[in-house]
């Protein structure tokens, strides 16, 4: 069975919790005052199973955020672990400022595949709906969800018209996305904690990595407290583990619900390291007001995790709208963070989303020498360079296998892959569980004979 989680983002009162519901006959809104207000105020989850492609069953968790401004960090907390997105936009109101910066942190997030659903096609003629159609054509060109290359998709989610294509249009995308690899070492971010009766405390999130198993020891991060799995349910479904994709709730022992918030991550044990700083390579977008200056202040979202960070630019003292750049995030308190991890920042005041990027390296060192070049094999070399060049960066002294785990977020398996003709070729010195570079041992052992 193949697991997808699918996203909604859009403008408010665009339709996305009536979509998901006309979908999945699941309310997504779970809060009182969400039915209240008649509006989207935090995530809310639903599921369905449709007949795959080849015949596999396709299961899709949505997790549908609200469209409102006052909550895009909401929204945040949930889109993160996306892996498809449906952009809806009412037929009745096309492009609205919610949709604008909506599109853009999908885009900053590096969001690959989606369906852009024209709702409320019931509320306009034949006419209008074309016009909106092609208002949103021009909208898209040149990024991700641009036709034909992504389907734009018109329903009604209460007259049901257009549903059936819309499920068809998410079995051909789904068929096109990777899975996510459950053997690689288990990353859940938090995005709920609650207490169930007769159960205790349960955390909800989208399984970005690896497996989760029930009766295994977890770490929480930051704080490094032990928890046991009791339980594991995926899609409201009780199972003895969670694979990378699906949207999973966990049962624990060890931790109450004082112990846990959203914003953090559980991972296996004595695997990870907690950082408060990281090298990034950051993208200001076109429509930011103005350019921003190293050392200042911004909301910092990465996964599920929101806090205040400080920016401080490597090389230059300020970077202009459009442009991108190597940077520093200094964050208040330590958090779990990996290369790879995509992230988001909002101007400080007012909050408003000025540009994103991805995660280099979450174990910076204080040397500035070469960095920009580190930086820059980052980006673009392979893993073998990658790892070649982390250990070279720490001199004689090398890296033990648990450090390099640490640092990449890869199995150690992967890196003795990676390293294994290296260090038969001479390049890499393995002593122990000691990785050095060849060239470091050489001038180490020049100085000390010299």
């Amino acid at each position: 069975m193949k697991s997808i989680i699918v996203g909604t983002a859009g403008h408010i009162d665009h339709g996305k919790t009536a979509l998901v519901r006309a979908l999945t006959g699941i309310d997504a809104d779970r809060l009182q005052e969400e039915k209240r207000r008649g509006i989207t105020i935090d995530l809310g989850f639903a599921h369905m199973d449709l007949p795959g492609s080849n015949g596999e069953t396709l299961r899709l968790g949505f997790v549908d955020v609200p469209g409102h401004e006052r909550f895009v960090r909401n929204m945040l907390a949930g889109v993160g672990g996306i892996d498809l997105v449906l952009l809806v936009i009412a037929a009745d109101e096309s492009i609205k400022p919610q949709t604008r910066e909506h599109f853009d942190i999908l885009q900053l997030l590096g969001v690959k595949r989606g369906i852009t659903v024209l709702t409320k096609s019931d509320a306009v003629d034949s006419e209008t709906l074309e016009v909106v159609r092609l208002e949103v054509e021009e909208f898209l060109r040149g990024t991700f969800l641009e036709v034909p290359k992504a389907p734009i998709v018109a329903v009604s989610s209460l007259t049901s018209a257009g549903l059936e294509d819309l499920k068809e249009a998410l079995v051909a995308a789904a068929a096109e996305i990777e899975p996510r690899d459950s053997q690689a070492l288990a990353r859940l971010p938090i995005d709920r904690v609650f207490t169930m009766k007769g159960f205790g405390t349960v955390v909800t999130g989208t399984l970005i990595s690896g497996t989760m198993r029930k009766d295994e020891e977890l770490e929480i991060f930051p704080t490094g407290r032990r928890v046991r799995v009791r339980g594991v349910q995926v899609h409201g479904n009780t199972s003895d583990d969670a694979i990378a994709g699906q949207r999973t709730a966990l049962n624990l022992t060890g931790a109450s619900t004082e112990d846990l918030s959203r914003g953090m991550t559980l991972a296996p044990p004595a695997t990870f390291m907690a950082t408060r700083r990281v090298d990034v390579e950051l993208r200001i977008l076109p429509s930011a007001s103005r350019a921003l200056k190293t050392r200042t202040r911004v909301h910092f979202h990465s996964n599920t995790m929101e806090t205040v960070a400080e920016l401080r630019l490597h090389g230059q003292t300020q970077v202009a709208p459009g442009e991108s750049v190597f940077a520093r995030v200094v964050l208040p308190e330590t958090t779990l963070l990996l290369p790879g991890d995509r992230f988001i920042i909002r101007q400080f005041s007012p909050v408003v989303t000025i540009g994103g990027g991805i995660v280099l390296d979450a174990s910076p060192t204080k040397r500035a020498a070469g960095l920009a070049e580190f930086l820059n094999l980052l980006v673009t070399g392979q893993l073998e360079q990658i790892l070649e060049a982390r250990i070279a960066r720490r001199g004689a002294s090398g890296l033990e296998m648990k450090t390099l785990v640490a640092e990449t977020g890869f199995s150690s398996g992967t890196i003795h892959n990676s390293l294994a003709k290296m260090v038969q070729e001479g390049n890499i010195v393995r002593i122990a569980e000691t990785f050095v570079q060849s060239g470091s041992l050489e001038a180490l052992k020049l100085a000390l004979f010299q």
